[in-house]
């Protein structure tokens, strides 16, 4: 058999590199025969750079010092494209995984920004934005500070840049707001700017970033409210951006405040699958397995599984799916009669999946492997015709 193993990570616990190897390693425990092909996904979060680096020949990195989203400079890169772009990854600059504990009044995305404007004097032609992971639920204020937006707050003071004096930050900074002055925004780069969201959230409602991704963050249920009246005075400042757009609501707002600098939302896993050539790969293979920690609601909105899913369902390709915790239909996840391999099956122990992933995956992908031997699938190999 051939078997493309594309995971994202699981977030916070194992890469998908390291996923994808774990599950690789259980298959060969039980088909060592078999060809498998590894490609390590990303959908606009962590590993999104580390995806388009092993996907794309002569990238290099380029090491940048940013504002961690609780004020602490910290040591980073963005990924330079040989065609000129640059890939920027929110969860690498302002991300939650570099926070000691949750800040969700003033945790922001102040470094994410100060890493475009990096590269915007590096030159580049364009920018790919990837923005999962993010710490805070800030609108996007703090990278829009950064890339030279001009805030005027409630006493008539201006507050401008990044690094301005002012009593707040992150979405704290929100409730003080009455105005933006955009014409010193940096401009756009010649091929523009794609943000690579991993969510279609809208910036506002039961969907929106404050109540659905807002206690991610550590925003308690009773202050789930204060997060959305500070998200709406913000939107209400840029009116010719519509806050319903799908993405808005991505990285506690950000989506809505790169689209107000003149962005245009994608989708992450899409384009990282398409700089993978993932469709192409999909097509000769017997089986696909993907994956990512925590399979829920929020997968069918752009994350990797879906779009590995829709690839594989393209080409006729059943799917295997191995989760650290599952909290949704598995409809379209199967291997002939509808097999689905959860990590967390051996011991009935969501926490299991957190202390050890990579134990874990490798034992969903050999019992993969043994349903795939007991069910035979295709004994020849595929090709983009068949």
């Amino acid at each position: 058999m051939r078997v493309v193993i594309a995971p994202d990570s699981f977030k916070g616990t194992a890469s998908a590199v390291d996923v994808a190897a774990a599950v690789a390693a259980g298959w060969h425990d039980e088909r060592p025969d078999d060809d498998l092909v590894l490609v390590p996904m990303a959908d606009g979060g962590e590993g999104t750079m580390d995806a388009f680096a092993a996907a794309v020949p002569a990238t290099e990195r380029v090491p940048v010092t940013v504002t961690a989203p609780d004020g602490r400079p910290v040591e980073t890169s963005w990924l330079r494209l040989p065609d000129g772009r640059a890939v920027v990854e929110l969860a690498a600059t302002s991300g939650i995984g570099l926070l000691d504990e949750p800040r969700p009044d003033t945790a922001d995305t102040t470094g994410f920004g100060e890493a475009v404007v990096a590269a915007l004097d590096a030159g580049v032609t364009g920018l790919l934005l990837g923005i999962g992971g993010s710490a805070s639920t800030d609108g996007g204020v703090g990278a829009l500070r950064a890339l030279g937006l001009r805030l005027t707050l409630g006493e008539g003071d201006e507050a401008g840049g990044a690094h301005a004096a002012d009593a707040s930050t992150g979405g704290a900074l929100l409730d003080s707001v009455t105005a933006v002055d955009r014409m010193t925004l940096r401009p756009l780069p010649p091929l523009g700017v794609t943000v690579l969201s991993d969510v279609t959230s809208p910036l506002l409602g039961p969907e929106g970033a404050a109540t659905v991704f807002g206690p991610q963050k550590g925003v308690t249920p009773d202050r789930v409210a204060v997060h959305e009246a500070r998200l709406a005075q913000w939107a209400a400042l840029f009116p010719e951006v519509d806050p319903t757009t799908p993405g808005a609501g991505a990285a506690g707002g950000a989506g809505f405040g790169l689209l107000a600098w003149g962005a245009r939302l994608g989708s992450g896993a899409t384009a990282v699958a398409e700089a993978l050539g993932l469709a192409e790969t999909v097509a000769t293979a017997h089986l696909v397995v993907t994956g990512e920690g925590r399979y829920d609601g929020q997968t069918a909105a752009g994350k990797t599984p879906a779009v590995v899913t829709a690839l594989a369902a393209a080409a006729r390709v059943p799917v295997g799916l191995v989760a650290g915790a599952v909290e949704a239909d598995l409809d379209g996840f199967a291997i002939a009669a509808s097999l689905t391999v959860i990590a967390t099956q051996i011991t009935g122990e969501p926490d299991d999946a957190l202390r050890d992933p990579l134990r874990f995956a490798r034992i969903a992908g050999a019992r993969l492997a043994l349903r795939a031997q007991s069910a035979p699938i295709c004994e020849q190999p595929r090709s983009k015709e068949t």
